[in-house]
């Protein structure tokens, strides 16, 4: 299985610190477990710039990184190691693994942070964190500060400035290298077998939540810890429903259903959408809403290249929408003056994509300076326009009432064009009834 390499996670932080000021200090901390209930917790998931950073993927820890300190740039304090609770709760690295295992130049444990942390702020000219995220470590971040300023008689000097280390941060991980892309790619694959496997067991009478245990079975069985995200499959009307995860209604025949479901793969996800006919056959005015969308994400994915800006393939997807829209009768009027009324909004009314990292909805500004940051090589995103009409929509025909299409791929930004990672699970309608039909049999892989 790909991983990233310690070397990866070295230039990272190097690459990082080469954009600090000089004499400054970043303080990342990790994510904590958090309590379901009782004393049940929820599954640990580290946070993303803790691990972009460290690969350490334990509770309770914190990152340092000093630019130019000579005795140690990068530090961890994390949680001493305890043999009593190694066997309740499973291994600790400790502060000799932190070092030998995860490349820190020196690390302590987590317990004694108070009293060896302000040391190292003490004097710095600015602190990097992250700021007004989390209340609890704002509070703490201030009382270390504190702790120095009551001192400054004895010759203490607390820090000078704060700042939000997100728009450093969050800039290097919108490019992605070539390990974070190749995992990226092999995540899409495991997705894509997934939503054909879904494609291939789904009849009438099934309920929602059975494509979802399918899918998430799948990705599971080929190595994919977990769901990138909670799974939308909707079925009907319940398509409709943007972000609707209730997934437990019955698959009715004659209805269409829309999977929204990815996983992810060594702390990167992919994300799928892909909408098909509960029995194998699409109705034509499910066919005609199905084809459109269709036809504006290829335009859509077309728009993707090195220069365009991020902004394009959403404006390619709202004409070639809202043209098909007109000519199916679902809008009337001007092209062009429906476009700029964004009258087309009451059947799509979100977004053609986001970026995709180790977040789903991953960081990185999308304008910089006020305008659409332009696109460049490396760059991964989604592209996944839909048409939803309402079933309480009484302005348009019955025949259309309750249709719900989004299609969405993950697509990688080259300096040709782009590269859709996703392409291993069928989109054309007439594939999708091949396929659920037994027409043609796809191989899983």
């Amino acid at each position: 299985m790909k991983t990233i390499s310690k070397n990866e996670f070295r230039e990272r932080r190097i690459h990082l610190m080469e954009r600090m000021d000089e004499g400054s200090i970043a303080i990342i901390p990790s994510s904590t477990e958090v309590i379901r209930n009782n004393d049940v917790h929820y599954p640990f998931r580290q946070n993303s710039d803790f691990m972009y950073l460290t690969g350490f993927d334990e509770p309770d820890a914190l990152c340092v990184l000093m630019p130019g300190r000579e005795q140690a740039e990068y530090v961890l304090f994390v949680r001493d190691k305890d043999k009593e609770r190694e066997i309740w709760d499973g291994y600790r690295a400790g502060p000799d693994g932190a070092v030998e295992e995860f490349g820190a130049d020196d690390a302590f444990p987590v317990d004694d942070i108070d009293d060896i942390l302000p040391g190292l702020m003490e004097g710095k000219s600015r602190v990097y964190a992250h700021m007004g995220v989390d209340p609890g470590f704002d509070h703490q971040l201030m009382a270390w500060v504190n702790q120095i300023r009551s001192k400054v008689r004895q010759g203490s000097v607390p820090p000078e400035e704060f700042s939000d280390i997100a728009h450093i941060l969050h800039d290097m991980r919108l490019k992605k290298s070539r390990q974070e892309i190749a995992i990226m790619a092999d995540a899409a694959q495991l997705s894509a077998k997934a939503h054909t496997r879904a494609m291939q067991i789904c009849k009438p009478g099934m309920y929602e939540y059975q494509l979802q245990a399918e899918i998430e079975h799948t990705c599971m069985m080929e190595g994919s810890l977990r769901p990138a995200y909670s799974a939308i499959v909707g079925g009907g009307k319940n398509a409709c429903v943007l972000h609707y995860v209730e997934n437990n209604q019955k698959l009715n025949d004659g209805d269409l259903v829309l999977i929204d479901a990815g996983c992810e793969l060594q702390y990167y996800a992919s994300d799928i959408t892909r909408t098909f006919p509960v029995n194998g056959r699409f109705t034509a005015p499910q066919r005609a809403i199905y084809d459109l969308v269709l036809k504006s994400q290829y335009a859509a994915i077309a728009a993707v290249k090195d220069g365009a800006h991020w902004n394009e393939p959403h404006e390619v997807t709202v004409r070639v929408l809202t043209e098909g829209l007109v000519e199916l009768g679902l809008l009337k009027g001007d092209v062009d003056q429906l476009i700029e009324d964004e009258s087309y909004k009451e059947f799509y009314m979100h977004r053609t994509g986001h970026w995709i990292g180790m977040d789903v909805h991953d960081v990185g500004d999308y304008k910089v300076g006020g305008q659409w940051r332009v696109l460049e090589s490396g760059m991964v995103l989604t592209i996944e326009p839909g048409l939803y009409i309402s079933p309480d929509n009484d302005q348009v025909d019955p025949k259309w009432r309750g249709i719900g299409v989004r299609i969405e791929d993950d697509v990688v930004v080259t300096k040709t064009g782009c590269e859709v990672l996703t392409k291993d699970v069928v989109k054309e309608a007439a594939d999708i009834e091949a396929l659920m039909t037994g027409e043609v049999q796809q191989a899983l892989f």
